[in-house]
């Protein structure tokens, strides 16, 4: 079967090795679409019937578009994800000095990753590099792409209960190798001169960096019936691209946002996490900027709404006494309407029906997923979002497995479901 926007979605994937990446490879194609950057420090020049977008700190983005002023006070759409995805992170000053031979580099955990799947895999460096350039202070995205290094596993015949499960060391086994030292080779700033070179930049200028390692090999389309995608980064990737299609297929005499988030996986308590006044405030300028005040604002947010739109667990035969018993989402069996009774998702029976009256209208499939009742599950942007601006708001996602691993699994058919809820959901 041919998937329309599997192309797409691959070389999406491919490119946003960290949300550094992702950011600056969707404000390329938002440049290309005719929307015009503003300047979030600066004033905003806002304008009916016009498409804007801000960026913050490289690796949070807010798209826009604006319609009808009178239109305005039925609110904002808007669709939410997030950038970021579990990882290992380089630390500062990476090198070991005091060992023989090989040089590995010190690193620290990004998120919740599945760690064992990081071991013996050809693992490549992206991301983020703070030089000084002409006096200032410039950020510069890097991408070895290159095999670069490996974490390696110990062999069982040194390690015989390594079936019988391990606990992972992270400051001990998580150190990847990257060469072996000659006699006449110092190991102190390696990582700097290596990203000097690649930059043609003097490893003087290099003051810092944010330094992620990433799995190597590309997406791939597998199974008999080439339905699935198996590929690192779908969650939360798969959700991005997936709105940033619906948000640029959709008419544009709407008030529609597309909100994309950065450090979801470790909180969103950051200047640019769902869990700051980042939209809270833009919302707000947005209305000022058309000549609207306080009144209008509060009357507009509360006629708003949000699709806050994360991955969902696929369920695991495997493992069914991890999953709910009357409610298990099938891969390729339609995208997924989250809910909690806690409210760690922010779905409630109006916004949940909201959502399946545009499934039942445009003829798109769709699960329910509620976690084991033993089980305490993750959560999302969505109710962060809510606690920021107290608009109604829904969760959804598409189900995958191997959530957090190096590699997740992932249905083709559900990415197209997503695509078209999410454009229903714009143009309604």
């Amino acid at each position: 079967m041919t998937y329309k926007n599997a192309k797409s979605l691959i070389s999406f994937l491919k490119s946003g090795l960290t949300p550094f990446h992702v950011t600056d490879n969707i404000t390329n194609i938002l440049k290309e679409n005719g929307f015009k950057a503003l300047d979030i420090k600066e004033n905003f020049q806002v304008e009916a019937h016009k498409k804007y977008y801000v960026i913050k700190n490289d690796s949070a983005v807010i798209a826009f578009t604006t319609g009808d002023l009178k239109a305005l006070k039925n609110g904002f759409k808007i669709i939410g994800a997030h950038t970021d995805s579990p990882s290992i992170k380089i630390k500062p000053q990476p090198e070991f000095k005091d060992e023989e031979k090989y040089l590995r580099l010190n690193t620290e955990v990004y998120g919740g990753p599945i760690l064992n799947t990081w071991f013996d895999r050809p693992l490549t460096l992206a991301g983020r590099i703070s030089c000084l350039k002409e006096g200032e202070i410039k950020n510069i995205n890097i991408n070895f792409a290159r095999p670069l290094m490996i974490i390696p596993n110990l062999a069982i015949h040194l390690n015989r209960k390594v079936n019988e499960g391990q606990k992972i060391d992270k400051q001990k086994e998580l150190l990847p190798f990257i060469m072996t030292v000659d006699n006449d080779q110092k190991k102190e700033d390696y990582l700097l001169k290596l990203i000097a070179e690649k930059l043609v930049l003097k490893k003087e200028q290099i003051l810092d960096f944010d330094l992620y390692l990433r799995d190597v090999e590309e997406p791939k389309i597998m199974g008999s019936k080439e339905e699935f995608l198996s590929a690192g980064q779908i969650d939360d990737l798969g959700m991005v691209h997936a709105g940033l299609q619906a948000f640029l297929k959709s008419s544009d005499n709407k008030f529609k946002l597309l909100a994309l988030f950065d450090n979801e996986e470790i909180g969103s308590h950051t200047e640019v996490g769902a869990d700051s006044p980042l939209l809270n405030n833009l919302l707000e300028r947005i209305i000022y900027g058309l000549d609207g005040g306080r009144e209008d604002y509060l009357q507009i947010i509360e006629n708003s709404f949000m699709v806050s739109a994360d991955m969902a667990h696929a369920f695991h035969p495997a493992y069914a006494d991890k999953h709910d018993p009357t409610n298990k989402p099938i891969i390729n069996s339609g995208l997924v309407i989250k809910v909690s009774s806690n409210r760690s998702y922010t779905t409630n029976s109006y916004s949940g029906a909201y959502i399946k009256k545009l499934c039942f209208e445009n003829d798109i499939e769709y699960q329910i997923f509620v976690n084991n009742s033993n089980q305490k599950g993750g959560s999302t942007i969505g109710p962060l979002n809510v606690r920021q601006l107290g608009i109604e708001s829904v969760d959804i996602g598409n189900p995958i497995l191997s959530m957090h691993s190096i590699r997740e699994l992932y249905g083709l058919d559900d990415h197209e479901s997503a695509i078209q809820l999410m454009t229903a959901f714009y143009n309604d």
